[in-house]
């Protein structure tokens, strides 16, 4: 997941691949993209935070109100910024009172140690996967072993021209087990 956008995103830990989404982009995923770009609030961990602060605020025609929600950033360094209604955040406690109070949705972009933190207390409700025919090999990670045991049931899908297959989850409560093949 790490570094999807451009070459210079996130190359950290000597990561080389980024930009390995723009060859995918076709038509079908532009529609569907823009589903999942409609207005919520996001949380986002400080990394994709600080590439976010320096990116969006110049390029919001692509992405029409990122500036105006509320962007909550899970951080214990950082706590002030230029970019406007942000909100810090400094643990869990603090993303559970966010995410039980009124008001919009909340979306997670990027942000791999912030989504394992999220799955690990059993906070995601929904789950986009866009999954794309490459494999990078190395780079963060979406899942990690300390996430809570969960099922999930598609709510929309779509395999687009270029292979993409972009899926919406909903939780569908516990992990059933069960026996493959004849009794």
């Amino acid at each position: 997941m790490q570094g999807p956008g451009s070459p210079e995103e996130d190359p950290s830990n000597g990561f080389t691949l980024g930009g390995w989404v723009a060859p995918y982009d076709d038509q079908d995923s532009e529609s569907i993209m823009q589903k999942q770009l409609e207005r919520a609030d996001l949380l986002l961990g400080r990394k994709t935070f600080e590439i976010w602060e320096n990116y969006w605020p110049s390029h919001a025609e692509y992405w029409p109100g990122i500036n105006e929600v509320t962007k909550y950033v899970l951080s214990n360094t950082a706590n002030s910024t230029d970019w406007s209604n942000v909100v810090f955040l400094k643990d869990i406690d603090a993303i559970k009172e966010v995410k039980n109070s009124e008001g919009a949705d909340l979306k997670i972009w990027g942000s791999s140690e912030l989504v394992q933190l999220l799955f690990e207390h059993d906070l995601v409700d929904e789950l986009w996967l866009n999954i794309h025919p490459v494999v990078l090999g190395k780079g963060k990670r979406l899942f990690n072993d300390a996430a809570v045991p969960a099922a999930f049931e598609v709510v929309e899908s779509k395999l687009t021209s270029t292979g993409v297959f972009m899926v919406n989850y909903r939780k569908a409560g516990e992990v059933k087990t069960g026996k493959v093949g004849p009794e």
